[in-house]
């Protein structure tokens, strides 16, 4: 006899179209039964299309063919999105300092997991100044419904929400006071299929004011990511965000140090052109680990701007990869 497990893992096979992902990993699959030799498999219909839905049960039926003298029933119900979202960890990067490359850490965070073989997405909640989309070269508009939409899956399978996706042009400005900043934010989780993720990567916006509340107020975030750079004013602007985490009672997962040197191939030495570093006493000051500390590597800029993030090799990628890892086996 056919059992469910046998048809849950068949399913696999089965994707989305206009999300490149299977309706396993998107969450999609609400119940599956055996009896009667008739199988039926309950499907949401969040974000589908008519038509998506048409192909998607058509891809049902082909993938249980293997399953002789059995009949396929493809039935669909509504569901809000967040009620398909499993997501073990969401971990927030912020800082309280624009410029000290939290877009940049992000990105290879979630790189570094995606690696591992991990399930990883990155909500951009930098509304006003989202640049993960060009970092990846995802130009592709989210599809979906008016009961959802569908994550832009990058070449290495990364899921990306950004507000430049939405736009007609990347460069169009978002003239928004915060409300509407926030509420954007708000339905980027409320409103978004993300499915099943081992991590959500929350880009924040820099600074301790409207974005970064919203997410600490409405998401249900496992903890927060520091970037800082080795300038002393930066470490004064970044303990500001390390306060407002406490407040907010979120727990400090690590503090990340961008910039933190320059490597000269050819003297085989290190230049600390922003000063000391000062990850360590700023680690120390947060009562939390410090994950990395990255280079000035001119690679970040080249691959950054042609879209080709997902390409970088350095040492300290498997390095970032393997801390945040490390730090969330244990949360």
């Amino acid at each position: 006899m056919v059992t469910t497990e046998q048809v849950t893992t068949a399913l696999r096979q089965v994707f989305v179209p206009t999300a490149e992902q299977s309706i396993i990993d998107l969450n999609l699959v609400r119940k599956v039964t055996v009896a009667d030799k008739i199988i039926t498999v309950t499907l949401a219909s969040t974000a589908l299309a008519a038509e998506v839905q048409d192909f998607v049960a058509a891809g049902v039926k082909t993938a249980l063919q293997q399953f002789k003298n059995n009949a396929v029933q493809v039935d669909f119900v509504e569901a809000k999105p967040e009620e398909l979202n499993d997501i073990k960890n969401i971990v927030a990067v912020m800082s309280g300092k624009g410029g000290v490359g939290k877009s940049l850490v992000t990105a290879l965070l979630a790189i570094a997991m995606k690696r591992q073989g991990k399930n990883v997405g990155i909500l951009d909640a930098d509304i006003t100044g989202a640049s993960i989309p060009r970092m990846f070269g995802i130009t592709t508009r989210p599809f979906g419904s008016e009961t959802g939409l569908l994550p832009v899956v990058s070449q290495s399978g990364i899921e990306v929400m950004s507000m430049n996706l939405l736009l007609p042009q990347e460069d169009s400005a978002v003239i928004w006071r915060a409300p509407l900043l926030s509420k954007a934010i708000s339905q980027f989780w409320t409103d978004v299929v993300w499915g099943k993720l081992d991590c959500l990567l929350i880009d924040l916006p820099p600074g301790t004011a409207d974005a970064p509340l919203t997410v600490m107020q409405s998401i249900p975030i496992t903890g927060v990511i520091i970037v800082s750079t080795p300038q002393g004013l930066v470490e004064m602007i970044v303990k500001k965000a390390v306060d407002m985490a406490r407040k907010m009672d979120k727990p400090i997962l690590g503090i990340v140090e961008n910039m933190s040197y320059f490597y000269d191939p050819e003297t085989n030495k290190k230049y600390e052109i922003f000063g000391a570093s000062k990850g360590e006493s700023l680690a120390e000051s947060a009562q939390a680990p410090l994950l990395g500390q990255l280079p000035i590597d001119p690679e970040f800029a080249r691959l950054c701007d042609n879209g080709a993030i997902e390409h970088y090799s350095g040492e300290s990628l498997g390095l970032l990869g393997k801390s945040l890892s490390t730090i969330l086996g244990n949360k």
